[in-house]
């Protein structure tokens, strides 16, 4: 969606509310105080009402937008100038962008976009033939801090990166080649083999043939899926076995460090649920902004931040 079909789309707040309304009612509304299915709407004040206890339902009630003060307009056009472009948008070009004066507000809000689309993406495991590794994501640090070298080093994350690869064979020269479909990257809490595996377990189906190299942490890896081929790591192997998650890897550090700079530790999965939610959706078109509404439509309060 371009910035003139969205105005044309949602000219005010009133068309913003009805497109949210129909979204969630698709989803179905859960009574917060009673988990009663079953509700009026109240068009004078834009909340559902349940028919059990009479607890009424905001628009923004149990979702990201919980709490927040700001109208559903500017939700929405945050959303659409986050997705407007492949690259995406920083907190002060969306504050410009949006006319308002405060960072704070705005830097929270893409935030909040960016735990909807984690949430959505997290229903999702990958499956089949699965390439997987580890990047080391440069991460700002406080001026204070008293840095070491090497693998633990401060400045960088360590972030388990995998994508699901499909091979594929050419008929008529027998050449053979790979198409992927969907990516994760995860944080990791450690660099002990321990963090990778529950990683592998919550992202993986069970069936799944994973694709990585000889790293030791990778060693009981065959226990939590179907099987696990590994080869060592060289340049061939990069463009061949694993030749999906080092162009993942290799776009994401390029996009992160060319819009963000510096990202705090902290927030750098909200960063990497954006880039894969975007990336994982990358044939959608103009269908992308509709599906980051339902995402947000369906989303949690619980980890907005």
């Amino acid at each position: 969606m371009n910035i003139l079909e969205f105005i044309e789309t949602y000219p005010d707040e009133y068309s913003c509310k009805m497109d949210m309304k129909e979204k969630r009612e698709k989803s179905g509304i859960t009574c917060k105080k009673c988990s009663s299915t079953e509700h009026y709407w109240l068009s004078t004040r834009y909340v559902w009402e349940c028919k059990t206890c009479n607890y009424r339902t905001s628009l923004k009630s149990g979702t990201v937008m919980e709490s927040s003060n700001l109208s559903l307009r500017i939700w929405y056009l945050a959303i659409a100038l986050m997705n407007m472009t492949k690259k995406g948008i920083s907190a002060h070009e969306m504050k410009r962008q949006l006319g308002m004066k405060r960072y704070e507000p705005v830097w929270s809000l893409m935030h909040k976009i960016r735990s909807a689309m984690g949430q959505r993406d997290n229903k999702y495991i990958l499956e089949g033939m699965v390439e997987l590794d580890e990047a080391y994501i440069s991460k700002s640090t406080r001026a204070n801090t008293k840095l070491k070298r090497g693998k633990g080093s401060q400045r960088k994350q360590n972030v388990v990166v995998m994508a699901e690869s499909t091979p594929l064979e050419d008929i008529v020269t027998g050449a053979n080649s790979s198409h992927c479909r969907y990516y994760k990257m995860k944080i990791l809490d450690s660099h002990k083999s321990e963090s990778i595996e529950s990683c592998v377990e919550q992202s993986l189906d069970e069936k799944t043939f994973v694709l990585s190299d000889k790293s030791n942490t990778y060693n009981n890896l065959s226990d939590y899926i179907e099987g696990h081929v590994t080869e060592l790591s060289d340049p061939v192997t990069t463009n061949t076995t694993l030749r999906w998650v080092h162009i993942a890897i290799s776009n994401v550090k390029r996009n992160l460090l060319g819009i963000y700079h510096k990202i705090s530790g902290a927030y750098l999965q909200n960063y990497l649920n954006e880039f894969c939610y975007k990336l994982n959706r990358r044939y959608f078109g103009d269908r992308l902004f509709d599906r980051v509404i339902i995402a947000i439509a369906n989303s949690s309060c619980k980890k907005a931040d």
